[in-house]
């Protein structure tokens, strides 16, 4: 049994990838069946019907014979099959008595158009077929109108559209359930890839957060001490403690990180708390200690939804870092969180010299040595930012200021939209400085 099935699934995928050889072997059958019923004598309707009572014309051989060799055209052109073989039938009516049976030519034609064209037009075939070669029955044949083979030609060309008609449907339902998986696949891949992107996206802005602002901060402290190793070995040793905090809190912030990234599955809760507002004066010490003196005003610090508050934690972080690389030597900066209705405004300016004229990635400013060099090199600190404020439903614009300086200013909704994805696309730099 196993062989024979797969006899039968090899032959019929042959037939499938050759249709013409298929309609030559339907039209080889068709005309053996209408030449074996050519030779039936159905009788009067109380007895079996009796082979060999009759032997068919060949005029009736000679059409049967054109009807099942219209048959191999049948799905190149099906609507001139039908009408060549629905016209040969209709003469076999008229000129032959017994009709032989050459409306089995017409009723595979009459299904293949059934099955290729719309409904309409399967109806108004059909309709037209049905009523033409039953009126040709009726009209020129020999035994009542009323007999049963004249209603035969009729109930076999209505079952041949109809039976079309329903072949298309299925076709088409399942064509449409065949684009609708491929369509879900192929959204289901970009979704994927979409998401794949934003998380690293997402994992890129975090370890540039943790981990540009204190390498900065080692860069500048470290230039500082080899500025000033001989001739003032004291101040060579405070910024070498500098070098040394902000490297160990560099290390602990990136274990913390790399470890949520390695974590099987959902991550579990981080045991330290993420960095925000509440911890700002630590942050902003560890810009004084390396000469940037910076002003805060911060207001309502600690009522900050939690992703807010660490959006404007980094935003401030990276600005810092900024304005103590490119603003230059005796620049200041001032921060400010303020709570405007539903939105916290976070802004930070200096005056530095080092904005004017420049555009990122065209050499470091002014100032100590080792100023100006960094992770931010490549002008992500901006886009970043830009990054983490859209992602919230927030807005940030960032530029040169009037007079000179440079400014960030961020606003933050109190209600962030943390479950929304994130626009990478709108991400852009806007100032002249990174």
């Amino acid at each position: 049994m196993t062989t024979l099935s797969s006899g039968f699934a090899r032959a019929r995928r042959w037939l499938r990838e050759h249709p013409l050889a298929f309609d030559a072997t339907l039209a080889f059958c068709t005309l053996v069946a209408m030449i074996c019923s050519s030779f039936t004598d159905p009788g009067d309707g109380h007895g079996p019907p009796a082979f060999g009572a009759r032997t068919p014309e060949l005029f009736s051989v000679l059409l049967m014979t054109l009807t099942a060799a219209a048959l191999v055209l049948r799905r190149r052109r099906p609507m001139q099959v039908l009408a060549v073989t629905a016209a040969l039938a209709a003469v076999e009516y008229v000129l032959m008595d017994p009709p032989a049976p050459v409306v089995m030519s017409t009723v595979i034609a009459l299904y293949t158009v059934a099955s290729r064209t719309d409904r309409p037009t399967t109806w108004r075939v059909g309709l037209l077929t049905m009523g033409g070669l039953t009126a040709a029955a009726m009209v020129f044949g020999s035994t009542p109108w009323y007999s049963q083979e004249n209603f035969g030609v009729f109930a076999w060309t209505g079952l041949a559209s109809a039976a079309g008609d329903a072949v298309r449907s299925r076709r088409a339902f399942v064509d449409a359930i065949r684009e609708r998986a491929e369509r879900a696949e192929r959204t289901r891949e970009e979704e994927a890839r979409r998401r794949v992107a934003e998380e690293r996206l997402r994992i890129a802005r975090d370890l540039h957060d943790v981990v540009a602002h204190h390498i900065a901060l080692v860069n500048v402290q470290a230039g500082v001490a080899a500025h000033v190793m001989d001739k003032r070995p004291d101040q060579a040793k405070e910024a070498l403690a500098h070098v040394r905090d902000a490297s160990r809190s560099a290390l602990n912030e990136l274990r913390v990180t790399v470890g949520l990234l390695r974590q099987q599955g959902d991550p579990e809760a981080p045991t330290e708390p993420a960095p925000g507002l509440a911890v700002l004066g630590e942050l902003v010490t560890t810009f004084r200690n390396a000469g940037l003196p910076v002003e805060v005003a911060c207001a309502d610090r600690d009522r900050l939804p939690a992703a807010v508050d660490l959006a404007a934690y980094r935003v401030i972080q990276e600005a810092l870092t900024n304005v103590r690389k490119h603003a230059g030597a005796g620049a200041k900066a001032e921060v400010s969180v303020v709570r405007v209705g539903a939105t916290a405004e976070v802004t930070v300016l200096d005056n530095g010299r080092g904005s004017a004229g420049r555009r990122p990635g065209t050499g470091p400013a002014d100032g100590p040595p080792g100023d100006g060099d960094g992770l931010d090199s490549g002008g992500h600190g901006l886009v970043g930012m830009r990054e983490r404020v859209t992602a919230l439903g927030g807005a940030l614009t960032a530029g040169p200021r009037y007079g000179g300086g440079f400014r960030v200013h961020a606003i933050l909704p109190v209600e962030a939209r943390t479950g929304e994805p994130e626009r990478p696309g709108t991400a852009g730099g806007t100032g002249l400085r990174r």
